[in-house]
C-alpha cells in the first residue's frame, strides 16, 4: 500500500519504518526541515533500539522516504497516518492544534479516497472532529471526496517499540466504516498471521481503549509505590511481596516493580488528560488523582532518604547518579524522576555527577538551568569523589557493578537504589550501606 506518516516524531518513525518493512511504500512528513535532513542523511533523531536500521534499510531499497512537501505527502497515500504530538495544556487536557492542523492538510489537498488513521493519543471524539475538520475543507473547496477515519491507537514501549509493533498483543481499529475496516486489516495482516489479534470496536471506544490502558499501568506502578512505603515502615520486604502477589494469575507480574516514580510521554499526560475527559463528562475519577498525588510523592522519595542519611544542608556533598532517562532503553527525559532528584539535591546545597548509557543530551537540554551537576563520562567517573550513589533509571550495565571497587571509589560507601537492583543482604555483606525502595 501506499502510505503517509503526517508526524515523524517517535510514533510516527517507528510505525513508518515497521510498515515499509512489510513493503508498503511509506512517505513520513514533517515541518522540521532539521529533522527530516538528519532521516534523509541517515539519522535517526531519537533512541529506540533497532530502529536506525531498519530506517537505514528501508529508506535504501526505496520504500520509505523523508519529506516537508505537504501536497506530495497527501497526493501519495491512500492510508495517512496523523501522528503529530498532543502536549498537555495547563488544565491536562490535550492540545489538538497539530492533530487539527494535520486534519485541515489533508482536506484542503485530497483528490481521491483516503483512510485517515488517528494514530496520535487523542481525547474521546477527537475522530469526530477530524472528520468534521477534513469535511469543512472539502466543502471549502466545493469538492466532494470520499474519505474515512479511524481511531487505530498505538501500544508501543520505549525501549521495545519495533518487537511491540511487529508482533502487537492487539490492533485495535474505531470504525464501523467497512470500506476502511477492510483496508486496515489488509495493512495488519502480515503482523498477525498466527493469530487474529485485530479488534474492531466504534471509534470513541478505541480512544478511550488508549487511555483506559495507561492509567491502568500507572495505577499498578503507584500502587506499588505505595505499599512499598508501606512495608519499609513496618518491616516487611516488598520484592516478597511483589512475587507474592505477581503468582496470583489474575494479578500477573507486570509494572508491579516499586521504585522512584514513573515518567515519559505517556502516563504522566494520558493520566492527566483522561482526568479532564472525566471532569468535562461531570465525573471525577478519584483513583486516576490519587494515581497522580501518589507518583509525584513517590519522585521525592529518594532526595527525602538522602535527607534522612545525610541531614537537610547538603552543602558540600556530592552524589553520583546513575540514569537519567525516565526507564532503560531510551533517551526520552520528558517527566523522569532524575529530573526531580537532581533538583531536589542540588535546591539544598548538594552537587551532582550524573551517567546515563543515551540520554546525556537530551538531559542538558531538559536541565540547562541546574547548577552544580556535571555529566561523567562513564558510570565509574561519577563516583569519584562521591558522598553516595544514587541510582534513578535500571539499565542494564548497572546490575552487576564491581562493590568493591564501587565501595573503594565512594567517600562513603552508601547506595541509595531507586529501582531495587540489588539484594541488600547481598550489598551490606559487601560492607556497604544500603537503602532500597520497601525493602524492609
Amino acid at each position: 500500500m501506499k502510505i503517509t506518516l503526517v508526524g515523524s516524531g517517535y510514533v510516527g518513525l517507528v510505525t513508518g519504518a515497521c510498515l515499509a518493512e512489510m513493503g508498503n511504500h511509506v512517505v513520513c512528513l514533517d515541518v522540521d526541515a532539521g529533522k527530516i535532513a538528519l532521516l534523509q542523511g541517515g539519522g535517526v533523531p531519537i533512541h529506540e533500539p533497532g530502529l536506525e536500521p531498519l530506517i537505514q534499510r528501508n529508506a535504501a531499497a526505496g520504500r520509505l522516504q523523508f519529506t516537508t512537501d505537504t501536497d506530495a505527502a497527501v497526493l501519495h497515500g491512500t492510508v495517512i497516518f496523523i501522528a503529530v504530538g498532543t502536549p498537555p495544556g495547563e488544565d491536562g487536557s490535550a492540545d489538538l492544534r497539530y492533530v487539527t492542523q494535520a486534519a485541515r492538510s489533508i482536506g484542503q489537498r485530497m483528490t481521491d479516497y483516503k483512510l485517515i488513521v488517528d494514530k496520535s493519543t487523542v481525547p474521546v471524539g477527537t475522530g469526530d472532529a477530524v472528520e468534521a475538520t477534513v469535511r469543512a475543507a472539502l466543502t471549502e473547496r466545493g469538492v466532494d471526496v470520499a474519505f474515512s477515519v479511524v481511531s487505530n491507537p498505538e501500544f508501543l514501549k520505549e525501549g521495545a517499540a519495533i518487537e511491540d509493533f511487529m508482533k502487537p498483543d492487539r490492533v485495535v481499529v474505531g470504525s464501523d466504516d467497512e470500506r476502511a475496516i477492510h483496508l486496515m486489516r489488509a495493512l495488519y495482516a502480515p503482523f498477525i498471521r498466527n493469530r487474529d489479534r485485530l479488534l474492531v470496536m466504534d471509534r470513541r471506544s478505541a480512544e478511550l481503549t488508549k487511555y483506559a490502558a495507561n492509567a491502568m499501568l500507572a495505577t499498578r506502578i503507584s500502587f506499588m509505590n505505595e505499599l512499598a512505603n508501606l512495608a519499609e515502615r513496618i518491616g516487611a520486604d516488598i520484592e516478597l511481596v511483589r512475587q507474592g502477589i505477581g503468582s496470583d494469575p489474575r494479578i500477573g507480574t507486570q509494572f508491579l516493580y516499586p521504585g522512584c516514580g514513573y515518567g515519559g510521554s505517556c502516563f504522566p499526560k494520558d493520566v492527566k488528560a483522561l482526568m479532564h475527559t472525566g471532569q468535562q463528562s461531570g465525573l471525577q475519577l478519584r483513583v486516576l488523582g490519587a494515581v497522580e498525588a501518589a507518583n509525584e510523592r513517590q519522585k521525592s522519595v529518594l532526595v527525602d532518604k538522602v535527607v534522612a542519611r545525610f541531614g537537610a544542608d547538603l552543602t558540600g556533598r556530592r552524589f553520583a547518579l546513575w540514569g537519567l532517562a525516565f526507564k532503560p532503553g531510551t533517551d526520552d527525559m520528558r517527566e523522569a524522576p532524575s529530573i526531580a532528584v537532581i533538583q531536589g539535591l542540588t535546591e539544598r546545597g548538594a552537587s551532582v555527577a550524573a551517567y546515563d548509557p543515551v540520554a546525556m543530551a537530551e538531559a542538558r537540554r531538559h536541565l540547562a538551568d541546574v547548577k552544580s551537576l556535571d555529566y561523567a563520562s562513564s558510570s565509574d567517573a561519577a563516583l569519584a569523589g562521591a558522598d553516595a550513589l544514587i541510582i534513578v533509571t535500571e539499565w542494564k550495565e548497572f546490575r552487576s557493578p564491581d562493590f568493591d571497587a564501587l565501595k573503594a571509589t565512594l567517600r562513603q560507601p552508601v547506595i541509595f537504589d531507586g529501582r531495587n537492583l540489588f539484594d541488600p543482604r547481598l550489598v551490606r555483606e559487601m560492607g556497604l550501606e544500603y537503602h532500597g525502595i520497601g525493602r524492609g
